[in-house]
């Protein structure tokens, strides 16, 4: 993720585990309902780029549920690229690479991807971040491919708990520019870039899976 100095405690827990692996509560939570979503929706084979990768917990199992895809963990924090290493042992899984998400020209570097994969950022980016980040994505998608974008939405303007009211406050208390987004702008900013959406997936905890996809040919 971008690296920022605000953002509260909460906002991204990664605790020593073993030699220069991270532990990251959340991901300890929901890696597994992510890796079977993607299972569902995501290619079979191919390429898959995974932004802001965190502790690599997240990618170790994705790899493990599509062992035919050839993983791509990215992140821009020196630490959380060598717990991610740490965490990759399977053979379809890239060293990570430095990649700041919300930087311009990245989606040129890397086009071709087959899926792209976002886990708990678009809370902690500004909008204009957001903007480009899914610029840059829908650059670097192959035809036919598919966004995955996993997080905590507001539906029609408000927090779906107090909980998430709660979180969503601290945020802004830090750094007024992030935060929740709503659902429906985010649909709609994705639209936006060219990529076709459907209804977001309900997940635990309050969160949503948004599904995009590159269209295979120009409009």
């Amino acid at each position: 993720m971008p690296l920022r100095t605000q953002l509260p405690p909460e906002a991204s827990i990664a605790q020593p585990d073993t030699g220069a692996r991270l532990s990251a509560p959340s991901a300890l939570r929901n890696a597994e309902v992510i890796a079977e979503v993607l299972a569902i929706h995501g290619p079979r084979e191919g390429r898959a780029l995974e932004l802001a990768s965190g502790t690599g917990q997240h990618v170790a199992c994705f790899a493990a549920h599509l062992p035919h895809v050839e993983w791509q963990p990215s992140e821009i924090d020196p630490a959380r690229r060598a717990s991610v290493d740490a965490w990759a042992t399977a053979s379809n899984i890239r060293p990570a690479i430095a990649l700041d998400a919300v930087q311009p020209g990245w989606g040129a570097q890397h086009i071709g991807q087959d899926m792209i994969v976002l886990v708990n950022l678009i809370h902690l980016i500004s909008e204009a971040e957001a903007h480009i980040l899914l610029h840059e994505v829908a650059a670097a998608l192959a035809p036919g491919g598919l966004f995955a974008l996993y997080g905590p939405f507001l539906r029609e303007g408000r927090a779906v708990s107090d909980a998430d009211a709660a979180f969503d406050a601290s945020l802004r208390a830090g750094d007024p520019e992030i935060g929740y987004r709503d659902a429906a702008d985010l649909l709609r900013w994705m639209q936006t870039e060219g990529l076709h959406t459907v209804r977001p997936l309900p997940m635990p905890a309050n969160n949503l899976m948004f599904l995009a996809h590159r269209p295979l040919h120009a409009l």
